[in-house]
């Protein structure tokens, strides 16, 4: 029996290359720190913004493998904004907000195969709330509902300190993804744009 996911072809060096740049990028976005505001425990990190890209960019399967990447060496090494590593997030009210980049590098990955070739900055700014709002605060605010006393109100109003900066993230993720898939047209679909016509002959 093949040891790979049937029907997913093998992933090649360039893929686990782009994997390893995206999970690297995420890390280095978490080298400014972390800004923490109200008593939620919950930080402001420039993170989030690097697992939006990683899904926009590498798809849902190279963007979430960037994803677990980076969880992986957290294990290990504090890649995490703050200092922090995995284990740490994990014992803390944000667990669930790191559990939650992983389904929304997959969906933001997702979404954007399914908006191309049309993906623009509007669209692409769209999926990223989806994923790096919606499902991402679900993932984070049920976390802080087994890790807290809070009830769920006081979850939601914890976070609405946050929307912004996610927001303003979500449309830096978009504008960044829609000018490099309109360079690199064939970057998640593997369709190349079509090539000019050729002069009539004199």
């Amino acid at each position: 029996m093949s040891s790979r996911i049937s029907g997913a072809p093998a992933l090649t060096a360039r893929d686990l290359a782009q994997v390893a740049v995206f999970a690297a990028l995420i890390i280095a976005l978490g080298l400014p720190g972390t800004i923490t505001i109200g008593t939620s425990g919950v930080p402001i990190t420039l993170q989030s913004l690097g697992v939006m890209v990683a899904g926009a960019l590498l798809g849902a399967r190279k963007g979430s493998l960037a994803v677990l990447t980076v969880i992986a060496v957290g294990m290990a090494l504090p890649v995490l904004a703050g200092g922090r590593t995995t284990l740490t997030a994990l014992a803390s009210p944000t667990a669930g907000f790191l559990i939650g980049w992983i389904p929304t590098a997959a969906l933001i990955g997702w979404l954007t195969v399914k908006a191309l070739p049309r993906y623009n900055a509007i669209v692409g700014t769209l999926i990223n709330l989806l994923g790096g709002i919606v499902v991402l605060y679900a993932c984070g605010i049920a976390g802080m509902l087994l890790r807290t006393d809070l009830t769920l109100v006081a979850a939601l109003s914890a976070n609405v300190t946050f929307l912004p900066g996610d927001a303003i993230k979500a449309v830096v993720a978009a504008v960044v993804a829609a000018q490099v898939h309109r360079a690199y047209p064939a970057l998640l679909t593997g369709r190349r744009a079509p090539a000019a016509p050729a002069a009539d002959a004199a």
